[in-house]
């Protein structure tokens, strides 16, 4: 039952970004957003920390990756894309097949510490386990990790952010979103396809855990407390 509803997400995920491959930058890429806010942030620690190698994970059509290519041209890069409509985009935007590759995030085919930096932006809610794909983040990563994505208890009003905040301090989180989605767990949007409902902040014990210090920054307007105000955040965790 399980495997033949992932199948079903899979089969989704797929046809979208098949049908959407030409137009994706004009959906997700056409304005100055958070993401491109993080990406800035992260450019700039990419010295700071000595970084020398990068992976990103989600890469689409290769946002992030073309990015660090222009501003460090001998930096090696590589993202994983599972689409192959993505995929092509990005070598007709100068990437190489080396430096997009298929993959999954939540099996990442590469070793302990094989980069020294693992990355990814917006692709977090686009998986069915974050957790898991998190977990490989940082197995391979040998210095840091770079998360920029939604917070959804940080999202919409302010009694709609309230009443998501206590539905998750209850432990009640996980059935109102089998509500809301009538049980799939995902919703599907002609904007971003097919997306489950995530926040970093879920996985920031996990991350905690690996890192010598974490390292949150809101890439939207918000309060002083992220958690309850800011709809998208980035974290820097280093090891």
């Amino acid at each position: 039952m399980q495997t033949r509803a992932v199948s079903e997400e899979v089969l989704i995920q797929r046809s979208y970004y098949r049908d959407t491959a030409n137009r994706y930058d004009e959906l997700h890429l056409a304005d100055k957003g958070e993401h491109d806010f993080a990406l800035a942030f992260m450019l700039s620690m990419i010295e700071f920390l000595d970084i020398r190698s990068i992976l990103d994970i989600g890469s689409g059509t290769g946002r992030a990756l073309l990015k660090v290519k222009s501003a460090y041209p001998d930096l090696p890069i590589c993202g994983i894309e599972p689409s192959l409509e993505l995929r092509s985009m990005g070598y007709a935007k100068g990437l190489t097949e080396r430096e997009l590759v298929d993959g999954d995030a939540q099996q990442l085919n590469y070793p302990d510490g094989a980069f020294d930096l693992v990355s990814e932006f917006a692709a977090l809610h686009h998986i069915p386990d974050p957790g898991k794909a998190v977990s490989e983040m940082l197995r391979v990563a040998s210095k840091a990790i770079f998360i920029s994505d939604s917070n959804n208890f940080g999202q919409g009003g302010l009694l709609s952010r309230i009443a998501k905040q206590t539905l998750r301090s209850l432990r009640l989180w996980k059935i109102a979103v089998f509500a809301k989605t009538r049980g799939k767990g995902y919703l599907i949007s002609e904007s971003d396809g097919l997306a489950y409902s995530y926040s970093v902040f879920t996985d920031y014990p996990q991350i905690s855990r690996s890192c010598k210090s974490v390292h949150l920054l809101n890439t939207v307007p918000a309060e002083m407390n992220l958690y309850r105000s800011a709809g998208f955040v980035a974290l820097l965790g280093i090891k």
